[in-house]
């Protein structure tokens, strides 16, 4: 790098993966963003800020939430907007993980729960788990929101973090089930990115979470996560014997399914 070049700053590189993480991770459109959607980002380092990404995702649905049951909208139906928000967001990305790594279960052996995956039509066993997945998180908010509305939203954030950070983890401790897809050219996440993004989603559950649900609350929801995110891995090597992209979805909903389940218990 010559002398007339500015040495980005930690700040700038940090914005730059943000920005790239949230074309990966949602649907917002790439010109709001500044990013330019034919560059193939580098989630190898960058991937340490899914969490920030899963937070801000978080925020907007809360911010649903509350401004919902300020106008008196009941709590359940409060519930549903924010997480609806959060689906409209992401486009339904994780959702259609999941749905596709649940119907690949009834696949024979290992090419044929590949198959299945690349099949855009929804089974049994993934609409059942759509259908379950949407429930808890409703239900689980809406026995948080029960407490508060600023509680729940608080509570729905530092969830979409540590869910993003599930995410990285499995992506970085299992290998690729097959060749291609955008979650192999990306680059694997390496360990400092993972640890990072671990920690990351930490640092934000605690600040978020122990002044709304407490602190044994946001440790309990968090251990939840880490298990139930140390189950799915455990399941998608034993079954595919490697991730796909839609594991990786499939971990971000079990895991903010389990923080909330977590949070909701008082």
């Amino acid at each position: 790098m010559s002398d007339n070049q500015p040495i980005p700053s930690e700040i700038g590189v940090a914005l730059g993966e943000i920005r790239a993480a949230s074309i990966f991770l949602t649907r917002l459109p790439a010109g709001l963003i500044g990013m330019d959607t034919r560059q193939v980002p580098d989630f190898r380092h960058g991937a340490r800020v899914f969490p920030v990404v899963g937070a801000l995702v978080g925020l907007a649905g809360g911010v649903v939430l509350v401004v919902a049951m300020r106008l008196g909208v009941s709590i359940l139906v409060s519930a549903a907007l924010a997480i609806a928000t959060t689906v409209l967001i992401t486009g339904a990305l994780h959702e259609d993980g999941l749905a596709d790594s649940a119907d690949s279960f009834g696949g024979a052996t290992t090419e044929k729960k590949l198959a299945i995956m690349d099949d855009s039509r929804v089974g049994t066993y993934g609409a059942v788990a759509l259908v379950f997945s949407i429930l808890l998180r409703v239900g689980a908010l809406s026995a948080v929101a029960a407490t508060g509305s600023l509680q729940a939203a608080f509570a729905l954030v530092a969830a979409e973090a540590v869910s993003r950070a599930a995410l990285v983890r499995l992506w970085h401790d299992l290998p690729a089930a097959r060749s291609g897809g955008l979650s192999n050219d990306a680059g694997v996440p390496d360990q400092n990115a993972m640890l990072v993004a671990l920690a990351v989603a930490a640092v934000i559950a605690v600040i978020v979470g122990v002044p709304s649900i407490g602190l044994w609350a946001t440790i309990f929801a968090g251990a939840l996560a880490a298990l139930a995110t140390y189950a799915m891995i455990r399941l998608t090597a034993r079954i595919l014997g490697g991730r796909t992209g839609d594991t990786l979805g499939a971990c971000q909903q079990v895991a903010v399914v389990a923080f909330l389940i977590g949070a909701s218990i008082t």
